[in-house]
């Protein structure tokens, strides 16, 4: 039985996930954006790699049932009904949608993540459904890939110790469990923080989201459990 965690999604291809359980992590902000979204009642998300690419998906489509969402440089794109915050996908707004959504990191490591079987989304704010999830999908594949959406293709402190507080619960009472390197390194990086709160409060992310007055998502990011929902992405859409 193995977890492997990768601190990034870059080189990933669909063969190679072919298969395998992934949990797909983007803690500030995707991933979190779209456990609110479902969880408030939206229909589906649509993740794009670009906003080019969003604009492009919803071209042809009935504009009343859809809403574009996403940013770049942490703000909101021209044009777009939605930046990336899970505090704008209240009820009101998001039930009943479907939401075409671009943003710089997390948006590309779900398109890059579409070749697992199942693609689980997973953040602070419904881990502790996720775990559940994840360990039954572990327990039937004995495989599990956990991909960190990092941040401009590199490593993001948030992300990376989210994926070692999922290793650590799956690990307990798991007999003859490898991990790879970073995984095993993830795990470490957990003894370094109390929780969430601690761990966002050191990351390059959180502070450049309090430059643009969105300190307020980094709070709402950072607090556990808030959903019971594990949105599954599997054929282009998360449900």
């Amino acid at each position: 039985m193995k977890i492997a965690v990768l601190f990034t999604p870059l080189g990933l291809s669909a063969p190679e996930l072919a298969g395998r359980g992934v949990v797909v992590i983007d803690v500030l902000r995707a991933a979190t954006t779209v456990i609110t979204a479902l969880a408030n009642g939206a229909k589906a998300i649509v993740p794009a790699a670009t906003s080019e690419e969003a604009v492009r998906l919803t071209a042809n489509l009935e504009k009343d049932g859809l809403l574009l969402a996403g940013e770049r440089k942490c703000l909101k794109i021209e044009g777009f009904a939605l930046g990336n915050s899970p505090r704008e996908m209240t009820p009101e707004v998001v039930s009943g949608k479907t939401i075409f959504l671009a943003t710089t990191n997390g948006t590309p490591a779900l398109v890059a993540a579409q070749g697992g079987d199942p693609v689980m989304v997973g953040g602070a704010v419904n881990f502790k459904a996720l775990v559940e999830r994840a360990r039954a999908v572990f327990a039937e594949r004995g495989d599990l890939v956990i991909v960190c959406a990092g941040r401009e293709r590199e490593f993001a402190l948030e992300d990376a110790y989210t994926a070692g507080r999922l290793v650590r619960a799956l690990k307990r009472g798991s007999r003859k469990l490898r991990l790879n390197d970073a995984a095993t390194a993830a795990v470490d990086l957990t003894t370094h923080y109390d929780d969430w709160a601690d761990a966002l409060s050191h990351c390059e992310a959180a502070r450049q989201l309090a430059e643009v007055d969105l300190g307020a998502d980094v709070a709402f990011s950072a607090k556990p459990d808030r959903f019971t929902v594990v949105p599954t992405y599997a054929d282009r859409r998360i449900t």
